[in-house]
């Protein structure tokens, strides 16, 4: 098929800037029948009806909505360093709060924000829903309960707007971060010194070090298409309210092979403290993979962790870490970095996946505001049918 006139087509490259998606994207779509090209007399490439593309462009439910990549001016990850919005994540760490870092993944700006704000009678039904719960519960089961409890008291939750969205993450992030169990803390302390006496298990002779836990909060608050945020993407995509796309991002934190996974470094960590080289033998014996060591993305080394080790510097719990780091051919990643900060100070063993899940919320509001701006419903993939027809 050819086309007649030019100024009824438009190129792949014009596809690609109306719908929003990278040009591969377009080529996916014909080879699965969602667009048809055609060629033009005397022209290389492809072309496309201007009517099948805005056809394309309009629908919600009726397209197949696949999704092969999605842009974001978020997070990089290039050559084993992170950025966010093109700031080295490490010197973010160490030099800028937490509110600071929300506001930059959220605005794209990096200035200096207030605390997250405090509101007595939102802290009051966090608690009230937590108290609920066992006595057993984790600290991210409590907060679970409390973003749900949140979104039900906020009439206002449907609003998507750019500036409402994050009026919401503030204050939620204020609030969780006061209602968990503990001490309430001064409402204009960073996150990490007001979470401080709340993850502490047990009394130290060491003092304080909040800013471990701050540093924590920047350096996980966004990591790219996580499992947990492309969870909250999906729910984002279907305009859900902010409070339902951090549950769906909660609901897969709560993974084994995600939100878990510094809980299982600092169970290894815990073994290993009396025999390194013990606790590593039983991991080799069985053939399972050693907590908190390689990753998916980084080949020689993980930048979170370094900035973690270099703030706990020598700690007794750092030679454990190097003797087991000598012996492996893998480096160790946030998951054991954190676990470090866990054991040195004598954190509850649950510390680390609520920092995780706390830090996260950043980034799932970060990329909820990319996907408020998207075409709605684009996540829906085709499915492949391998079942049988009864007959009648």
């Amino acid at each position: 098929m050819t086309a007649e006139g030019d100024e009824d087509y438009l190129t792949t490259a014009q596809v690609a800037r109306r719908l929003r998606v990278k040009p591969e994207t377009v080529y996916a779509y014909v080879s699965r029948g969602v667009l048809t090209s055609v060629r033009a007399r005397g022209r290389r490439g492809s072309l496309f009806a201007v009517a099948d593309v805005e056809r394309l462009a309009s629908r919600s439910v009726e397209h197949s909505g696949a999704v092969e990549e999605t842009e974001s001016a978020l997070t990089l990850q290039s050559g084993d360093e992170l950025y966010y919005r093109g700031r080295s994540v490490p010197e973010l760490a160490t030099t800028r709060t937490l509110e600071s870092v929300a506001h930059l993944l959220w605005t794209g700006e990096l200035t200096d924000q207030p605390p997250f704000p405090v509101h007595r009678a939102s802290v009051d039904l966090a608690r009230a829903a937590m108290a609920v719960l066992p006595p057993a519960a984790r600290l991210t089961d409590q907060l679970r309960v409390a973003v749900a409890a949140l979104s039900a008291a906020d009439p206002l939750r449907f609003d998507l707007q750019p500036t409402a969205i994050t009026t919401a993450a503030r204050t939620l992030l204020g609030t969780l971060i006061t209602a968990l169990p503990g001490p309430t803390g001064s409402p204009t302390a960073t996150p990490g010194t007001r979470l401080w006496p709340k993850l502490t298990a047990t009394e130290s002779s060491q003092p304080p070090r909040p800013e471990l836990l701050d540093a924590v909060l920047v350096l996980l608050a966004d990591h790219g298409l996580a499992v947990s945020t492309v969870a909250a993407r999906v729910a984002a995509s279907a305009r859900a309210n902010l409070y339902a796309v951090v549950s769906a991002g909660l609901g897969a934190l709560d993974g084994q092979y995600h939100g878990a996974a510094p809980t299982l470094a600092y169970e290894f960590l815990d073994r290993a403290k009396d025999d390194p080289l013990g606790a590593l033998s039983d991991r080799l014996r069985t053939g399972t993979p050693i907590p908190g060591f390689g990753h998916r993305i980084y080949r020689t080394h993980d930048p979170r962790a370094e900035v973690l080790f270099t703030l706990l510097g020598d700690a007794p719990i750092m030679q454990v870490v190097r003797t087991i780091a000598t012996r492996t051919k893998s480096f160790p990643n946030s998951d054991l970095a954190i676990a470090a900060v866990m054991h040195a100070h004598h954190l509850r063993p649950d510390a680390g996946e609520a920092l995780f899940a706390l830090a996260r919320i950043v980034g799932w509001t970060a990329h909820a505001l990319e996907e408020y701006a998207a075409p709605a419903l684009r996540f829906r993939a085709p499915g492949i049918y391998t079942g049988t027809l009864k007959p009648e």
